[in-house]
């Protein structure tokens, strides 16, 4: 800031000027004014050259002189007052405009800091905002990260006069700088050049700690090649600049740490939503008009028609005999992950695991269900040459299925919900899965399930009548599909299906004789037809035994 003058105060249309002449006039004063450069400034008619000349002061530093008699003296102090007054003046003038750029440099770091939330960004916005307001050669921000417990470089800027790895490598004297949770100038760095931290051609060093409350986030330090290059007004804005840049950064730090949290209670959620989903499938959900499993309450329910399949492990007591607790529950396991995928596959969904047994539910169309049965043949086949290169056994599985109505709904208490199916669809189709063992064939199907398929003509079906099952009234038309098994049986089976259609309506007509050479001629063909055998033996009997009263060809089964 430029100090006033006695020519700043005394120009030709100077108030003062004017004042002075008529003062000299009132009184009879005869004076002059010179600067300290003994140039003349104001001057009487009568010039008192040879008078005494008394000093004009401003703080004391020698301004000029006022020479003439004794009331000469008095304006010499006058005219000190008012230059001490015009200092004044500029002073506060000069310090409401520092105060106006300073608020300003504020205000718009302020504006920049609210437009980011990464506070990387927020330790280079600082930086740079810090080397423009106060200028230095060289500035860094040096943080602490509470997750990995380390010092770190977030941002840098200017010239390289700091070696950061002796940096960050020497704590214990940031903890003396900026980490101590003070600010301060410092004009002897000659510890920090001897430790190799900053380059000889440093001379001044400044920094501010970066804090909130009383947790130290960091530090700026900033050094320049000149010294005593910076006062108090500059470690004040860069307090300042800290202290924001501080209350930001934490912001950020809680803002990404309420994000991370929110994250991770949606992943959790996500976890147990995905693994909800694999207790109680997806589709049982959109069955009942629900999107998700959080929607459903006691009492759901709704009624569809549907495919029930149940496939089961035959024998599968006399395998677990040879196995350890262990073994088994991983053989069972192995056994469903292979046919799992298929039922999915297939637009079906695994109602329940039932130890050894699956029932799957098949919404859409009765086809679905019986292309996924076909294909879990095939899958339990491979298996078993998989098995037999190994040694073990073989597995044989039956599956049987029903098309009819169900209900599925959430029942239970408000403890303790399960998704339930109610339907005689379900225990159907579990009897026909019994009937496996019964008819010796793999896969069956009832008339209700067939009716409702149509392009019967791609699939390798065998009518085998009608049962009565244990309790019910209504009989129950079942339907062998030959079509899961090995090639080289399956062509077997082509070539007999006729053959076989024959017998069949010769046992239904109780033509016991003609039914059986038909079924030997399809044994002599086809020795594994294991379905023809069981016909052939019950023909056998009845030719041998005769039929029950009222026989019409339906079996009735005595036990579930």
């Amino acid at each position: 800031m430029a100090q006033p003058t006695l020519k700043s105060i005394l120009g030709k249309r100077s108030e003062t000027t004017a004042w002075l002449k008529s003062w000299a006039t009132l009184t009879g004063t005869d004076i002059t004014v010179e600067d300290n450069q003994h140039n003349l400034l104001f001057c009487t008619e009568n010039n008192p050259e040879n008078e005494p000349a008394y000093p004009v002061q401003l703080e004391d530093e020698m301004m000029g002189w006022v020479k003439g008699k004794g009331e000469a003296a008095i304006m010499a102090n006058l005219l000190s007052l008012m230059l001490q007054k015009e200092a004044d003046k500029k002073k506060l003038g000069s310090e409401v405009l520092n105060l106006y750029q300073e608020l300003n440099v504020i205000y718009n770091f302020s504006e920049k800091l609210s437009q980011t939330i990464d506070p990387d960004i927020i330790a280079q916005l600082t930086l740079e905002q810090a080397m423009h307001s106060i200028p230095s050669t060289s500035g860094v921000v040096i943080s602490w990260d509470e997750e990995s417990r380390r010092l770190e470089i977030p941002a840098r800027a200017g010239a390289a006069l700091f070696d950061e790895s002796l940096l960050l490598g020497n704590s214990h004297l940031l903890l003396k700088i900026g980490l101590s949770g003070q600010s301060e100038i410092m004009h002897d760095i000659s510890f920090l050049k001897q430790k190799g931290i900053v380059e000889s051609d440093a001379q001044s060093l400044i920094y501010a700690a970066m804090k909130v409350k009383h947790r130290i986030l960091g530090a700026i330090i900033m050094t320049d090649k000149n010294a005593d290059q910076y006062t108090a007004a500059h470690l004040k804005l860069l307090v300042t600049l800290a202290l924001q840049s501080s209350a930001a950064i934490e912001s950020a730090l809680l803002f990404e740490k309420n994000i991370r949290e929110v994250r991770e209670r949606e992943e959790a959620i996500l976890r147990i939503h995905e693994v909800t989903k694999k207790f109680v499938p997806n589709e049982f959900i959109r069955l009942l008009g629900k999107t998700s499993l959080t929607d459903v309450k006691l009492g759901d329910q709704a009624e569809k028609i549907v495919t029930v399949l149940f496939t089961d492990i035959r024998d599968f007591t006399t395998l677990s005999e040879n196995m350890t607790p262990d073994e088994n529950f991983r053989f069972v396991s192995s056994f469903n992950e292979r046919l799992g995928p298929i039922i999915r596959l297939h637009q079906g969904f695994i109602n329940q695991y039932l130890g050894d047994s699956i029932m799957a539910i098949f919404p859409r169309q009765p086809v679905d269900a019986l292309n996924a049965a076909i294909a879990m043949q095939i899958a339990v086949y491979e298996l078993n040459v998989e098995r037999i290169s190994q040694g073990l056994p073989i597995i044989k599985a039956g599956i049987g299925m029903h098309t009819g109505p169900l209900i599925m709904g959430i029942t239970g208490d408000e403890h303790r919900l399960d998704a339930a199916t109610i339907s005689d669809t379900v225990n159907t189709a579990a009897r026909i899965e019994s009937l496996t063992k019964y008819y010796r064939s793999p896969l069956l199907l009832s008339g209700e399930t067939l009716f409702q398929i149509a392009d019967q003509d791609k699939f390798l079906l065998r009518q085998l009548g009608k049962v009565q099952l244990k309790g019910k009234y209504k009989l129950l038309s079942i339907v062998e599909c030959l079509n899961g098994n090995p090639e080289k049986n399956l062509q077997k089976k082509i070539v007999t299906s006729a053959y076989f259609t024959d017998a069949m309506e010769a046992y239904f007509e109780q033509d016991f004789k003609n039914a059986i050479e038909i079924f030997q001629s399809i044994m002599a063909i086809d020795s594994e037809d294991y379905t023809a055998l069981y016909f052939m033996e019950n023909a056998l009997r009845y030719q041998q035994s005769g039929v029950p009263e009222n026989w019409n060809g339906a079996e009735e089964m005595v036990s579930k």
